[in-house]
């Protein structure tokens, strides 16, 4: 079954380059939603995570926070 990712970003945001640079390079597809662009989904990840900062990226229920590839890979096999 292919994972369910949701990587949520900001525009000037070189962190989130990272994390969806690394996810690229491993060939995991991911839905990415910008925060810039979507304030209201800001909001929604606010009141799931109590985090102001980006990259917050859910795979699959999981909560994984900032650049933590180790962390993704985690999640990816549970």
């Amino acid at each position: 079954m292919e994972p369910h990712i949701t990587v949520y970003t900001s525009n000037l945001c070189p962190v989130c380059r990272m994390t969806k640079d690394f996810l690229r390079s491993m060939d995991i597809p991911f839905q990415e939603i910008n925060i810039d662009l979507k304030p209201l989904a800001m909001l929604k990840l606010i009141s799931q995570t109590y985090r102001l900062s980006v990259p917050q990226t859910n795979i699959n229920g999981h909560w994984v926070f900032g650049f933590d590839p180790v962390g993704m890979l985690e999640k990816l096999n549970t």
